[in-house]
C-alpha cells in the first residue's frame, strides 16, 4: 500500500491523482472497486477539495467513471476496451519505434537495455509486480527515446489501462523467460536498427497480449481462425 502512504498537505491534486492512478495500476483498486472520498482523503492525507480535483482527472482520463447518487468506481474493462487500448499502443509505439531507429539508436538502446535488466532481475526473483513494473517501463522508455512529448503523454494514460487489462491474465501470461525474451529481441532491432523486425515483433507482442488477456475474460468469444 506503498503508494497511498500519505502525502504533504502543500501536494497537488496531480500528486493525489497520480498516487490513485499507481493504486489503480497495480491493483490495489480493482475494475469496479467504489472509491470513498473520506477513506481516500484519511488515507492519503489531503483534504477533500484537491482529493475531489483529483478524481475528476481520472475520470476524466477514464480510469474512474461516476454513477449518478452512487459515486465513483474503478472502470471495467471489457474485450472491446481492451482491443481498443491495444490498437492504441501499437499506433503510438509504432510512431515512437520509427522516431528510435532514425534518431540516437545507441541511446535508446542503453536506456531499453537498463529497463530490461530490471526485467530479469524481477523474472529471477519470482516476482509478478516487479516484472510487470519493469514491462511498464520498458514500454515507456522506448516512447521516452523518441524524444515525442506527446506521444509520451499518450502513452502514460495506456500504460495505465494496459496494466488494468493485464488484471485478467492472472496465471495465463507468457512465462517470464518468454516475456523477457520477447523484449530484449525488441532492444536488439532497436540496436541495430533493424525497423522491420522492430516494427514486426512489437505488432506481433501487442496481438499476443490482446489474444491472452481475451481468452481470460469470461463470457467472450474467441475470434474464428
Amino acid at each position: 500500500m506503498s503508494e497511498l502512504e500519505p502525502v504533504s498537505r502543500r501536494s497537488t491534486a496531480e500528486i493525489v491523482a497520480d498516487r490513485i492512478r499507481t493504486a489503480i495500476m497495480r491493483g490495489t483498486f480493482g475494475p469496479g472497486t467504489q472509491l470513498g472520498e473520506v477513506d481516500l482523503a484519511a488515507r492519503l492525507g489531503v483534504s477533500r477539495g484537491p482529493l475531489r480535483e483529483a478524481m475528476q482527472r481520472l475520470v476524466a482520463e477514464g480510469l474512474l467513471r461516476s454513477e449518478r447518487h452512487r459515486g465513483l468506481f474503478v472502470r471495467e474493462l471489457g474485450a472491446d476496451d481492451v482491443r481498443d487500448v491495444y490498437i492504441a499502443r501499437t499506433a503510438v509505439e509504432r510512431a515512437a519505434a520509427l522516431l528510435v531507429v532514425a534518431g540516437d539508436r545507441s541511446a535508446a538502446a542503453r536506456r531499453l537495455t537498463g529497463a530490461l535488466a530490471a526485467m530479469e532481475a524481477a523474472a529471477r526473483a519470482g516476482d509478478p509486480v516487479a516484472l510487470a513494473d519493469a514491462d511498464h517501463d520498458f514500454h515507456a522508455e522506448l516512447v521516452a527515446a523518441s524524444g515525442s512529448p506527446r506521444l509520451r503523454r499518450m502513452t502514460d494514460g495506456l500504460l495505465v489501462e494496459t496494466r488494468m487489462c493485464l488484471a485478467a491474465l492472472q496465471d495465463t501470461g507468457p512465462p517470464a523467460p518468454d516475456l523477457v525474451d520477447e523484449h530484449r529481441v525488441l532492444r536488439d532491432a532497436v540496436r541495430d536498427g533493424d525497423t522491420e523486425r522492430l516494427l514486426t515483433r512489437l505488432e506481433a507482442h501487442m496481438n499476443d497480449a490482446v489474444t491472452r488477456i481475451l481468452a481470460a475474460m469470461p463470457d467472450v468469444v474467441p475470434a474464428p481462425g
